[in-house]
């Protein structure tokens, strides 16, 4: 959800592997010069198209970076079990760890709107959104509740614990 924390998370659990690269699904989408349809726009269809392309690229360049020997750490909405199974059709056979970071409706809508402005996201349908989200996934991955943490500990917990707790193949 907007303010859960992926960008700020990822980019600090990149930072203490020794190999890593984060890949942001913002920053692919601004690879978009012109033309660019936001994954709720309008037309639906070329919505669809596009968020379909994202992750394309986002898992092909994340297989060059596996077969290169960094570990990628992919910044994306993956708002359904059929997106997550795209995901781990186009990553396969390598091994996926998906963590949810799940603080809850309050905790992100609050996060979202102290954020700088630059990075706000206009959005408002958190309690749907995680309605979707539990389930689809279910308990599939690891549901990690940042509510009352500091990026930095989500950060070091993820360390920790993830090869444990977020295996789905």
């Amino acid at each position: 959800m907007p303010g859960a924390g992926k960008s700020t998370v990822t980019r600090l659990v990149a930072e203490q592997l020794p190999r890593s690269a984060r890949l942001g699904g913002d920053e692919f989408n601004q690879l978009i010069v012109n033309g660019f349809v936001f994954a709720l726009g309008e037309p639906a269809d070329e919505a669809a198209r596009q968020v379909e392309l994202l992750h394309r690229n986002l898992c092909a360049v994340a297989n060059n970076f596996i077969d290169a020997g960094f570990t990628p750490l992919i910044d994306a909405m993956v708002a359904s079990r059929e997106r997550l199974d795209f995901f781990l059709d186009l990553l396969a056979p390598r091994e996926v760890l998906f963590i949810i970071l799940a603080p809850g409706p309050d905790t992100c809508r609050h996060r979202n709107k102290t954020r700088n402005p630059a990075d706000h996201f206009d959005f408002d349908n958190y309690e749907t959104l995680e309605s979707t989200m539990k389930h689809a996934f279910g308990h599939l991955g690891w549901w990690l509740d940042t509510s009352s943490q500091t990026p930095t500990q989500t950060a070091t917990q993820i360390l920790t614990e993830a090869p444990h707790r977020a295996r789905v193949n």
